[in-house]
Parts: structure tokens; C-alpha cells; sequence
């Protein structure tokens, strides 16, 4: 009997955990009241309002701000290459000013040599006449190569003192000369391309009449 009875019996079934229940049986149990919740304090015109698009003046105000901006741009530029063009002219034409002041120096000396050398002491030593034809010749060469450097000398005798150009050492009584002008030249002067490299030393007149009465009297 108690064997039949066992038999009749059925287990009872277990109540599935959480994680065996079906989709469809946890969305059950899911308060859909939550979702219809609206918040009645929010104010819905603040909720679809969005920013307004810029006007056409705007807009044009914009693109004039940015030309301008641009158009600034490319000046500096502009600038800055040109500059840097004539930063590279200058080094190329000016560099070796410091070497042109010192080889202008040695040529001074070179005449100064050769003007101590009277005629009679080159006829009576052949050798040291010939010294002086190579002395002479190198004299000779320097003027060519200065010219090829741009290295120019600066006409002084004669001119009106210009203290751009001109040093002036002392001053000469002369009443048959405009006062201010170069009467005597004591170290030639020299320009380098279009800047001076050297000043001409020089011996001003003075005691003569002034060189406005003297362009007057001739016109």
C-alpha cells in the first residue's frame, strides 16, 4: 500500500529562479505606470526650443571678420619675406665691410711707400727700382679689385664739405675758395655699394666767400 501511495504521488515542481524566467514574464512584472510619468513642472516651449539660425547680416559680418583677418595674414608675410630678401641682399653686398676697411688701409700705405721713393734713388739701384715696379703693380691692381667688390673711392678735392662723406681735420685760410670746401685731402675716403666705409679725411677753406654768393655771382 505504501509503495502505490508513493507512486501516486508527484513531486512538486520548482518555482523558477530569476534568471530561468522567460523575457515575457519579467516584462510583466515591470510597472509600466513609471513610463507615463510626464514631469508637469518642465515647461514644454523650453524643451523644443532650439537656437535660431544666424542672420544674413550676421553672416556677412562674419566673413568680413575672417577677410580681414586674412588679408592681415598675408600682408605679414608679405612682409616678412621681403624683409628677409633685403636682410640676404645686405649680408651678400655688406659682409666683407670689416675686410674692405683693413685691404683700403693697406693700399694707403702701399702709395705712401711708393710716394717716399724719389727718382734718383730708383735710377741709381736697379734692384730696388724693381721692387718698386712690383710694389707699383700690385698699387695698380687694388683700384680693380675694389671696383669688383663695389668699393669706390670718394671724390673730396674740391668738393663742399659733407659730413656724410667727409672728416674734416683742420682748416685752411683761402679767400679765393667758397668757405667749406675741400682744399686738401689727407686719407682718401671709400663707399661700399651705397654705404660708407671710410670717410674722407680732409682740409676745409675758410675766409673765402660762401658758397651761396659764390652760385649767385656766377648765375
Amino acid at each position: 500500500m505504501n509503495e502505490q501511495a508513493n507512486e501516486n504521488e508527484q513531486p512538486e515542481e520548482a518555482e523558477p529562479t530569476e534568471a530561468a524566467r522567460k523575457p515575457e514574464d519579467q516584462l510583466e512584472e515591470i510597472d509600466l505606470s513609471d513610463l507615463d510619468e510626464v514631469d508637469e513642472t518642465a515647461d514644454p516651449a523650453d524643451a523644443a526650443e532650439e537656437p535660431a539660425p544666424p542672420t544674413y547680416e550676421e553672416l556677412q559680418s562674419e566673413v568680413a571678420a575672417l577677410k580681414d583677418q586674412l588679408l592681415r595674414a598675408l600682408a605679414e608675410t608679405e612682409n616678412i619675406r621681403r624683409r628677409g630678401e633685403r636682410e640676404r641682399a645686405d649680408l651678400s653686398k655688406y659682409a666683407i665691410a670689416n675686410f674692405a676697411r683693413e685691404i683700403v688701409s693697406v693700399g694707403d700705405n702701399l702709395k705712401r711707400a711708393m710716394d717716399s721713393v724719389d727718382q734718383a734713388t730708383l735710377e741709381a739701384n736697379e734692384e730696388f727700382k724693381n721692387l718698386y715696379t712690383g710694389i707699383e703693380i700690385t698699387a695698380k691692381e687694388l683700384p680693380a679689385a675694389f671696383d669688383r667688390f663695389g668699393i669706390k673711392p670718394i671724390e673730396a678735392m674740391g668738393k663742399r664739405f659733407d659730413h656724410n662723406f667727409h672728416q674734416a681735420m683742420f682748416e685752411l685760410e683761402d679767400v679765393s675758395q667758397p668757405t667749406g670746401t675741400v682744399v686738401q685731402v689727407v686719407q682718401g675716403g671709400y663707399m661700399i655699394h651705397d654705404r660708407l666705409l671710410r670717410p674722407a679725411m680732409v682740409g676745409v677753406s675758410k675766409g673765402g666767400p660762401k658758397a651761396e654768393d659764390r652760385v649767385a655771382e656766377a648765375s
